[in-house]
């Protein structure tokens, strides 16, 4: 049986040159072709125009759908986009005699991915084989292109973190003068009022500024921190965070809850603290007045929950999972008190440096509380 008529062969030169192919060669042709493809570019066009040449079919069109785009190569006589389309979306099958339409649907792992429409004659089995020659060549442009997409998403993101650490270290030296100045003239005396209210603003607002500096080291390091473990006491780990953050919470009064006493973990005491430290500061912050903040550590087998309460604006539903998103603020967190959105998403990495995982529920009648669930031996490969 041969493959393609010689009435079709006869329109194109190339496809005259190959008419002494069997159909298996030129099945083999293609595949050759088709795996020196350039996947840095869309393989659509080039396939398109060896099937038309490889085959001598009058002319060619293939829908890649996962980018959809159709590609087509010699005379079409009318519109064929909504024809190579429903192919794909009605998997249509057929070999039409009396129009020379036939139809194959691209398939991966039987994933339809694509439709394929030429105008000719041709073997049905080769018509099929073509379909999959296209299927695979673009399943592997795709897996390329996504390869790509994650290789660039990961140098974005370690030059980001790069930026990040470059400019916090440069803000670090200003601000301890400005600090150092602020402590100078407090020290010198002889300040009239609005001169020490002046002196006290800077003081507090350049300690505001180390502190952001501080979390943006933190946030620049954390993707390729070497956790630095140590057996943690969770009763003193929540001692110190209280006591590092008394100034910020000197109007609301805070409560621990320890399921026991010696609840213990293994993990790096910088991050755990920063992550700690950072639902307190936000409880504080967004707590109503004459409330308390509540923090509590809870154990389950293999791992400790950590939790931090308070009354205070309810977070949407929609934002629960976006507020530990690097740089977003909760529209209940709007108007009421200023912030980064940096905080939350140092608290998240820092659990997940650990092999953990933070959530928040929020409703008027409980509240709002942060978890953070931490085994009680981070993995190897974070130590």
């Amino acid at each position: 049986m041969i493959c393609i008529s010689n009435q079709v062969l006869g329109g194109n030169s190339q496809a005259s040159h190959l008419s002494g192919r069997t159909c298996a060669e030129r099945v083999c042709h293609l595949v050759e072709h088709a795996a020196e493809l350039d996947l840095h570019r869309k393989p659509g066009p080039a396939l398109a125009s060896l099937i038309h040449s490889i085959f001598g079919f009058e002319a060619v069109a293939i829908l890649d759908a996962d980018v959809n785009e159709i590609y087509q190569s010699g005379e079409w006589f009318a519109p064929v986009e909504e024809i190579v389309r429903n192919i794909f979306v009605f998997e249509t099958v057929r070999d039409d005699s009396e129009t020379g339409l036939i139809r194959r649907v691209l398939r991966v792992r039987n994933l339809p991915i694509g439709g394929l429409l030429l105008r000719g004659e041709a073997d049905a089995t080769i018509s099929s084989q073509i379909a999959a020659i296209i299927a695979i060549s673009f399943d592997r442009y795709h897996a390329f292109a996504n390869e790509q997409r994650i290789e660039g998403a990961k140098r974005a993101e370690q030059l980001r973190s790069a930026v990040l650490d470059s400019l916090a270290h440069a803000y670090k030296t200003p601000l301890t003068a400005i600090q150092a100045a602020a402590t100078g003239l407090k020290e010198m005396g002889n300040l009239s009022p609005p001169q020490s209210e002046m002196v006290a603003l800077i003081a507090d607002q350049t300690e505001h500024l180390n502190q952001v500096t501080t979390r943006l080291l933190r946030t620049a390091k954390l993707e390729t921190h070497s956790l630095q473990a140590e057996r943690l006491a969770i009763a003193t780990l929540i001692e110190d965070v209280i006591a590092a953050t008394r100034e910020q919470m000197v109007t609301i009064p805070v409560k621990v809850e320890l399921a026991r006493d010696d609840l213990a973990l293994i993990g790096d005491r910088s991050l755990l603290e920063a992550m700690l430290m950072q639902f307190v500061e936000n409880a504080g912050k967004y707590a109503d007045e004459g409330t308390t903040v509540t923090v509590g550590a809870v154990e389950h087998p293999g791992f400790v929950v950590l939790s931090v309460h308070n009354y205070g604006p309810v977070i949407p539903a929609t934002d629960r999972e976006r507020v530990f998103d690097r740089y977003f603020r909760s529209g209940a967190a709007e108007g009421i008190v200023p912030g980064t959105g940096i905080g939350l998403s140092v608290a998240k990495q820092s659990a997940l440096a650990h092999g953990g995982q933070v959530w928040v529920k929020s409703n008027q009648d409980e509240g709002t509380t942060f978890f953070a669930a931490l085994p009680t031996t981070p993995p190897a490969k974070s130590l």
